[in-house]
């Protein structure tokens, strides 16, 4: 099988399956509890920094979907995209992960295809990006036999159709699903181009309290136009189309309300000019 390599194994994350292991059991001890409260969770937007900044977001995110009938598909959107660029999506194979590969839903993929334009990714031809890689070893820990759709979409009207169209293929073939949006929220500072409240801890309160509360908001809300708008007009989201797919496909499937898990940013563990918020949330 062809097999898309782990590229950020061993940086972002660590590359041996006992480390990610250990890792991934402190961040459930650290995070939201275990999942089965109160209704299945379907989906979730998740974070996509080094798990050293954001990976016990991202774990307790995709742990809070174990409650619920195991699922077959994992619907994932990602990558770092502006209202211009195509989509993209991995249609055959597998992506690997420290812990085994994780295969392509391949009849899934190539139903999407047909419907939309895409840049069809492959294991040896493929954009860079860490937006979807760093939740893989997380959804192989919890849901090893899951099959996944990898696609990146824009902040762009067309991600939300993506996003519901994936669920209709999905379940036109009876696969039961979660869904998945990786997005960071605003990158702030000299090293990201974006200071209008200049340095400290109060541009630090300025991008959690009035920057990134309304896409988080939005989030909540699963407004899926309100999170792609306030992607473009506040630069407070990386992956706007990403999140805004995920909450359309979630919508689709039932869920009105996303919870939010936790928001924190990379200046709570390295204070410094430039830093970026994150969310974790649940619908």
């Amino acid at each position: 099988m062809n097999i898309r390599p782990a590229e950020f194994a061993g940086s972002w994350y660590p590359d041996q399956p006992d480390d990610c292991e250990r890792k991934i059991n402190r961040f459930i001890k650290e995070g939201a509890g275990e999942p089965g409260k109160g209704e299945a969770k379907i989906g979730g937007i998740v974070p996509h920094a080094g798990w050293h900044f954001s990976g016990a977001i991202a774990a307790n995110v995709i742990h809070q979907l174990r409650a619920g009938p195991p699922p077959e598909v994992f619907l994932i959107f990602g990558m770092h995209l502006h209202p211009n660029s195509p989509c993209y999506i991995m249609a055959e194979g597998a992506w690997e992960t420290p812990f085994g590969s994780l295969p392509i839903a391949e009849d899934v993929a190539a139903a999407l295809t047909e419907r939309f334009d895409f840049v069809i990714e492959t294991p040896s031809r493929h954009a860079r990006d860490n937006t979807i890689e760093l939740q893989l070893p997380f959804i192989k820990y919890f849901f090893g036999d899951a099959a996944i759709v990898p696609m990146g979409v824009p902040p762009h009207a067309l991600a939300m159709e993506i996003g519901e169209a994936a669920v209709d293929i999905a379940r036109s073939r009876d696969r039961t699903l979660r869904i998945l949006g990786s997005t960071d929220l605003t990158h702030y500072g000299p090293g990201y181009g974006f200071a209008p409240k200049g340095q400290g801890p109060a541009a630090v309160k300025w991008v959690r309290e009035e920057n990134d509360r309304p896409i988080v908001e939005a989030i909540e809300a699963m407004d899926p136009a309100a999170v792609i708008r306030q992607g473009l007009t506040n630069q407070n989201a990386c992956c706007a189309g990403a999140a805004a797919a995920a909450i359309a496909a979630g919508r689709r499937m039932g869920a009105r309300r996303a919870e939010k898990l936790v928001y924190a940013s990379s200046y709570d563990k390295s204070p410094g000019e430039s830093f970026v918020g994150y969310v974790g949330a649940v619908f």
